[in-house]
């Protein structure tokens, strides 16, 4: 009994604080998608009439269906040829991705590229679903591009969180957002999981997003398998991105690259092929 009565006052510290941290509100525009996408026949002509309601949507839609990642050898020339090559279901991805942009705006010098590294982990999560022939790629990409949403929304509350982002981003060992817990009494996973929630975003996605760095989900049999999936491809995505960037391999990646390669069933040679894959598809895009 004791110990309900002096846990009380704790938990309700950490509701006021996730209160105090601005969730920014689900756009109207991915509203209208998600309604449309709930119907029991979608309309591709609906979609496309709600993604042409905005121009800047639209041609922001069209220059990603025809990028190296999306597009082949066919380009979509019109809203309506995108859907056509896509699919309904990667285009309200996209769309998804292109209006979080715009609500979640990132103030934050050290964050300056922030957006940038988050499409390409979405792009990388496409590509791997597809090369791996393993979970859907409109999912792959939504989660890819809204994991780590929660660390503008921390910036943005806490002055420090700078720093305290820098020396995670060090850690060799613990997992990532241990010390964010410890700082802050929540974690950059958190926010974003309740993000996800909060914009109608899968479960898997969400639950995906809370665990991408509890690396011991990839091993637990009553996790769900798609998020156990985007967890292990998130892995190979990051990897991807900082030999892309130049550095060597990340610490995430020594902490659950293994785990991640025998649950894709990967050898060392093939997780090396891939990695140049999708090496080049950064240049290409």
């Amino acid at each position: 009994m004791n110990t309900v009565v002096e846990s009380a006052p704790q938990t309700d510290q950490v509701d006021a604080l996730i209160k105090s941290i601005r969730i920014p509100p689900r756009p109207s525009l991915l509203a209208d998608l998600q309604r449309e996408l709930g119907a029991d026949d979608p309309s591709p002509d609906a979609i496309g009439r709600i993604v042409a309601s905005d121009v800047g949507m639209s041609g922001a839609l069209l220059k990603l269906a025809n990028s190296a990642v999306y597009g082949g050898r066919r380009k979509a020339k019109s809203i309506e040829q995108a859907i056509l090559f896509l699919g309904i279901n990667q285009v309200a991805a996209l769309m998804t991705g292109l209006l979080a942009r715009q609500a979640i705006p990132v103030n934050s010098a050290a964050l300056a590229s922030f957006w940038d590294i988050s499409t390409r982990r979405a792009h990388a999560m496409v590509f791997l679903t597809r090369r791996l022939r393993m979970g859907e790629a409109d999912v792959a990409h939504t989660f890819g591009l809204f994991c780590d949403t929660g660390v503008p929304l921390l910036m943005d509350r806490f002055k420090d969180y700078d720093v305290t982002y820098g020396a995670a981003s060090m850690e060799a060992h613990r997992p990532f957002t241990d010390l964010e817990n410890e700082r802050h009494a929540t974690s950059h996973a958190a926010m974003g999981c309740l993000l996800a929630r909060n914009w109608g975003l899968s479960d898997h996605v969400a639950w995906a997003i809370l665990h991408h760095h509890d690396f011991a989900v990839i091993d637990d049999a009553a996790t769900a398998g798609p998020v156990r999936s985007l967890v292990a491809l998130s892995l190979l995505a990051e990897n991807a991105i900082c030999r892309y960037q130049g550095h060597a391999e990340s610490n995430e990646w020594n902490k659950g690259g293994v785990a991640a390669c025998a649950y894709l069933g990967l050898s060392d040679e093939e997780t090396a092929e891939i990695m140049d894959e999708l090496l080049e598809a950064f240049h290409e895009d």
